[in-house]
């Protein structure tokens, strides 16, 4: 028991400072992106400045000069932004560790997929990690990415091409939160490995009283861009793990292509309004369009496997995480709904059955009952740890009276169509 309160506990904490973090991050980043685009050349500047900026908040004015490479001499305070970044990676990283890694069963883990056990998708998870970042690294270092068209196509390819390989060895839920731990890890290592230290060989060489290499800042500028592109896909990422309309498609792989191309052509719209130009409206038309697209594509519903017998879902939620498939996707018809508690796994799961739980004569209600045809056996508890309100509050079709009536043991009608299918389970 206390193992799941600890697990729990720091869950909670890790995601509240991961959550506070990358809001500090994501907006330092997004002001200072504006602020560069927005500077203006005047002709009361000093020597060595691009461009200055008025600014009016919080009831004061504030004007803000950006210098090209660096002033002509090292200023007594230097205000920093790297720990942001870092802390962001740090508390989500960790995060992962606490629920998709010591949790890989639940979590990282779908047997109807590829048969894994939790150590081989953890070290999948985590090599295809740091493999992803070295290749962008590679890219970058080799002066491909000077050639930004091409590179940008070429970077978006690579990213829906791991995701279609995810989502084909790792659950759905587990293949979205690896990509956008891709995404944010070189999001992170750009901070780590590129613009913090280029800032800090400029600071040495005005303390030298030498001239500061223009190339660190361009270079620093340039990988800057990048995260400003990446910022909007890695958000609808790692919040996806709530919402199993995303994830727990049979074209997952599809939504998270569209998410991808859409994310920076939202981030084009805001900042050729922040350097003066012309607005390009129609990038609203595209977006409304991949969103419908992501509408339909989510409505698919969830793959389906054949296992013959019986008609199954996984579609549960733990009591500790989100491990569901929106309620629409549950065939309607005959078989009972049963719920179990998983003793085991220490989760809730609920099992769309041919029958009504039945209790065996021989064995106390709360025994150990067979309740499908792969042979795994579940604590029968059909009211379980957590209600069904609190659990399935995107009921979607089903109201929550209907969800509680399925606790009662009511039945429901399901097509013939269904009697023999099992619809897989995402992770």
């Amino acid at each position: 028991m206390w193992g799941s309160i600890v697990s729990e506990w720091a869950s909670l904490l890790l995601r509240w400072l991961h959550v506070v973090a990358a809001i500090a991050w994501i907006g330092s980043s997004f002001y200072f992106i504006a602020l560069d685009l927005s500077l203006k050349p005047s002709s009361d500047l000093p020597d060595g400045v691009q461009g200055e900026a008025w600014q009016v908040h919080g009831g004061g004015f504030y004007r803000i000069m950006k210098y090209l490479v660096a002033p002509s001499q090292m200023p007594d305070e230097l205000t920093w932004f790297k720990w942001e970044a870092y802390t962001t990676w740090l508390s989500g990283f960790a995060l992962m560790v606490v629920v998709y890694y010591l949790d890989a069963d639940l979590f990282l883990v779908d047997k109807s997929i590829l048969d894994l056990t939790p150590v081989q998708a953890g070290l999948f998870s985590f090599g295809s990690l740091a493999l992803a970042w070295l290749l962008y690294e590679i890219a970058c270092r080799t002066g491909l990415a000077q050639r930004e068209l091409p590179f940008a196509i070429g970077g978006y390819l690579f990213l829906v091409a791991l995701t279609y390989a995810f989502t084909h060895v790792l659950s759905g839920r587990g293949a979205f939160n690896q990509i956008g731990a891709i995404i944010g890890t070189i999001m992170v290592a750009n901070v780590f490995t590129v613009i913090i230290p280029n800032q800090k060989k400029i600071v040495a060489a005005l303390i030298a009283g030498k001239a500061p290499d223009p190339k660190l800042g361009k270079t620093s500028k340039e990988r800057s861009v990048h995260n400003n592109y990446l910022t909007l896909p890695v958000v609808v990422l790692m919040i996806s793990n709530h919402y199993p309309l995303l994830y727990a498609t049979r074209f997952n792989w599809i939504i998270v292509a569209i998410v991808l191309a859409l994310g920076p052509v939202i981030r084009h719209f805001f900042n050729a309004g922040h350097a003066g130009r012309k607005s390009p409206w129609w990038v609203w038309g595209v977006a409304a369009a991949g969103a419908i697209a992501i509408l339909f594509l989510s409505a698919a519903g969830p793959r389906e496997v054949k296992t013959g017998g019986i008609v199954g879902a996984a579609y549960g939620r733990q009591c500790r995480g989100d491990r569901d498939v929106p309620l629409q996707h549950v065939p309607r018809g005959r078989a009972g709904l049963g719920w179990y508690r998983d003793r085991a796994k220490g989760h809730i799961a609920r099992r769309a059955r041919a029958h009504p739980p039945q209790h065996p004569p021989d064995r106390p209600r709360g025994g150990m009952v067979q309740c499908d045809a792969a042979g795994q056996y579940h604590r029968d508890d059909q009211r379980g740890a957590c209600h069904p309100r609190r659990l399935y509050r995107r009921a979607g079709s089903l109201t929550a009276q209907r969800v509680d009536a399925a606790f009662r043991g009511m039945k429901f009608r399901f097509p013939r169509r269904f009697e023999n299918d099992l619809i897989a389970h995402p992770a």
